[in-house]
């Protein structure tokens, strides 16, 4: 492995945690020269999430970043391989296809399992070994912390839902990765931004990161906010533009909702103060 592939840290002092596990575009030259020519464009990427949320240092929040494509090993599936929505489509550990069902590989190059635990696997516990070690420094120093993990979809994948996918799509595990107050905080800023769609647990309820590391009982607060991206980009295809005045009006209500999410995280230690005799 590369140092190039390697996830970027960018370390924040607030109780906030920024996850982009979708967001690389690297293919290493031996997966690549495997791939299909159709795999090469990537479309299954959360197309600029970084640059959604670059105001995270703003927040001081903590942000890991995926340097390496999902094509390579999707590091939001369970290492083991268990699926995350059984009876539904989705995509494995180490996609075969696109969200559409279109093979990644070139007929007979798709990697055995062999070959996905000796060459792909170290990516997956590169990004979770930064995550995890992020995750430890703030709750030595924060009684909670709360770990927002950042996503995008294309609005209309008739393989993995029905119809068109609402703007914002909350997930906590049927409430299980965060406490209820958490929740409270994104669903009331989702319900109250004028013009935006909303649903929580819904198709989306968290990937393996939100169900992972999100553990109420010991200060990790987990959220999943996976975000249809008509509401940022320009078109959702190639070549995925960026569009400021959309993404602008996303990061008004973004913005804001996760600096509620810091404070709510940050008052837990407030309260401890206030109560130590």
């Amino acid at each position: 492995m590369e140092a190039a592939d390697l996830p970027v840290v960018e370390r924040g002092d607030a109780p906030l945690i920024l996850s982009m596990p979708h967001v690389g575009l690297r293919i290493p030259g031996a997966v690549r020269d495997r791939l299909a020519d159709r795999a090469l464009e990537l479309e299954d990427t959360d197309w600029w999430i970084d640059r959604l949320y670059d105001f995270g240092g703003e927040l001081d929040a903590t942000v890991v970043r995926a340097t390496v494509s999902r094509y390579v090993i999707d590091v939001n599936r369970d290492p083991g391989g268990a699926s995350l929505y059984p009876g539904q489509a989705t995509t494995e550990l180490c996609p075969t296809t696109t969200f559409d069902g279109i093979p990644l590989y070139r007929p007979g190059a798709a990697p055995s399992p062999e070959e996905i635990d000796r060459d792909r696997r170290p990516y997956h516990a590169a990004y979770h070994e930064g995550l995890s070690a992020e995750i430890r420094r703030l709750r030595q120093r924060h009684p909670r912390v709360v770990l927002y993990d950042c996503h995008s979809i294309r609005s209309v994948v008739p393989r993995l839902f029905d119809g068109e996918l609402p703007v914002f799509n909350i997930g906590t595990n049927g409430g299980a990765s965060c406490a209820p107050e958490a929740e409270e905080i994104v669903t009331r800023a989702c319900a109250e931004a004028e013009g935006f769609s909303h649903v929580v647990n819904g198709r989306f309820r968290g990937g393996w990161i939100t169900r992972h590391y999100g553990d109420p009982g010991d200060g990790v607060h987990a959220i999943q906010m996976e975000l249809a991206q008509r509401a940022y980009l320009a078109a959702e295809a190639p070549p995925w533009t960026y569009d400021p005045v959309r993404a602008g009006r996303l990061r008004a209500v973004l913005k804001p909702m996760l600096h509620r999410l810091a404070a709510w995280a940050a008052d837990a230690a407030n309260g401890q103060k206030g109560s130590a005799p």
